[in-house]
């Protein structure tokens, strides 16, 4: 069925780039940006390597074909990287130089907290911007929600599963070190939804003897014979956690570091669905002319806020919420 073309604005030239991190569900996110767009009559290019490129000028025009094909996969075909020229105000002003070379009239920013601070910086300098929440930490404040989380939560669930298994054949201890530097929340609802005997996050402190060491004794006790320890990356190192469990219990103790396996795969249905309406929601403020604004999932539907005023907002695990889950440990 053909579908009917709006025009609420003037005809604008978008850039789209995906900076920091990868998440699944990127490429998902930039083909709802760009055939939304064009669905408008707007002009997409592709920015390549995030805000270096952007600087560099490494940037190019798409269609809808540019995006075929690319909803199911994971990363980013628009790449990403970090730049340290970006983050001085000479790289800004680059930035917005070729901004103007390619005639660009607005820049949809996807990734994590470094972006929505670029993005903002972008803001600042007359760019107008809408950012994207995009990190498998899940751990942008005004976003209940970010891509790529969902993704990394049922790839860490499938390596614990199967490290479960090899840990019931020889009565074995796995510390399963997740990402989550500062913000727990793979951790936790990962170890939760494992079967974990022990979950260790950045936001909680812990005490070795109470918290893990009793614990594991008191489940081998009781008739046990195999152990689940997951632990996030910011909480304490999972090989040094390993050694220590292994010398004070007597378990024979092995750790695995999932690292960079998380933030690959192809993304789940809840990535896709999400970065697609999330693209299509950051095209609609374009058209409405709401620029500088953060697209959010809040209570359970999409916002959009003042992107200064929502990298104000900061979010953390709860310690009720903790407690409440740590009921299902035991």
């Amino acid at each position: 069925m053909e579908r009917e073309r709006t025009r609420n604005s003037a005809h604008l030239n978008i850039g789209v780039l995906t900076s920091g991190g990868d998440a699944p569900g990127m490429n998902a996110a930039i083909r709802a940006v760009t055939r939304g767009a064009l669905n408008h009559g707007h002009k997409v290019f592709g920015i390549r390597r995030g805000y270096h490129g952007l600087w560099r000028g490494d940037i190019y025009e798409m269609n809808s074909r540019t995006v075929s094909e690319i909803i199911h996969k994971g990363g980013t075909f628009l790449m990403t990287a970090r730049s340290k020229t970006f983050e001085t105000p000479e790289g800004i002003q680059k930035a917005v130089s070729m901004c103007k070379v390619f005639e660009l009239d607005a820049i949809v920013a996807i990734g994590g907290d470094g972006t929505f601070k670029g993005a903002l910086e972008l803001s600042r300098a007359g760019i107008p911007v809408i950012a994207i929440p995009a990190t498998i930490d899940n751990d942008i404040g005004c976003t209940d929600y970010s891509i790529g989380y969902d993704t990394a939560l049922n790839t860490a669930i499938e390596a614990i599963d199967k490290l479960r298994d090899t840990a019931s054949s020889h009565e074995r201890c796995s510390v399963v070190e997740v990402m989550g530097r500062h913000a727990g929340y793979i951790a936790l609802n990962t170890g939760v939804t494992a079967g974990a005997e022990v979950i260790l996050i950045p936001e909680v402190d812990f005490d070795f003897e109470k918290d893990i060491v009793h614990t594991l004794i008191e489940d081998r006790n009781a008739g046990k014979n195999h152990y689940i320890v997951v632990v996030a990356e910011g909480a304490t190192s999972g090989l040094e956690l390993a050694k220590r469990i292994e010398s004070a219990t007597g378990i024979e103790t092995r750790a695995t570091t999932l690292g960079y396996l998380q933030r690959g795969g192809s993304p789940t249905w809840r990535d896709r669905f999400m970065a697609s309406t999330m693209g299509l929601s950051a095209v609609d403020c374009l058209e409405e002319k709401r620029f500088n604004r953060a697209i959010c999932f809040k209570d359970g539907h999409l916002e959009d806020l003042d992107l200064e005023a929502a990298l104000q907002i900061k979010k953390t695990i709860d310690d009720d919420y903790v407690a409440y889950l740590d009921r299902l440990t035991m």
